[in-house]
């Protein structure tokens, strides 16, 4: 396998296309591990979670305990020129969604585990409730 680069040296729409997967598979792996049900109930979990508004309330509300160089790569991330708009979201909600998965991608790339499930629980422990 080649090795790769600095994760700070990939585009932000390359982060943000890894991290959507990786978030993903962090999230329903979290809700498979704790508990065994029929598929249709964890989707109803997950997608809860995994979505471009429940993804900018997150930064919105927790963009205070980031380092510099994490809010550094998700604005990137929400600043890059998208070309496309999640269907439930604004076009705000959904930038601040992409620097999010750029975020989740960077630490992934990084090898940031630690970072990264700090991110996955804190995001998992976020209130519910819509703004």
């Amino acid at each position: 396998m080649a090795e790769s680069l600095d994760p700070g040296l990939y585009s932000p729409l390359t982060l943000a296309y890894l991290g959507d997967s990786v978030f993903d598979l962090y999230i329903k792996s979290h809700f498979v591990k704790a508990s065994n049900k029929q598929v249709e109930k964890y989707h109803k979990e997950v997608i809860k979670v995994v979505n471009a508004r429940h993804q900018a309330r997150f930064m919105d509300t927790y963009m205070d305990l980031f380092t510099e160089e994490e809010v550094a790569i998700f604005k990137r991330g929400r600043n890059a020129s998208v070309h496309t708009k999640a269907k439930n979201a604004s076009m705000a909600q959904y930038k601040k969604a992409t620097g999010f998965e750029a975020l989740v991608g960077y630490l992934y790339l990084k090898g940031d585990k630690e970072r990264l499930q700090w991110l996955i629980d804190l995001m998992l422990n976020m209130p519910d409730a819509e703004e």
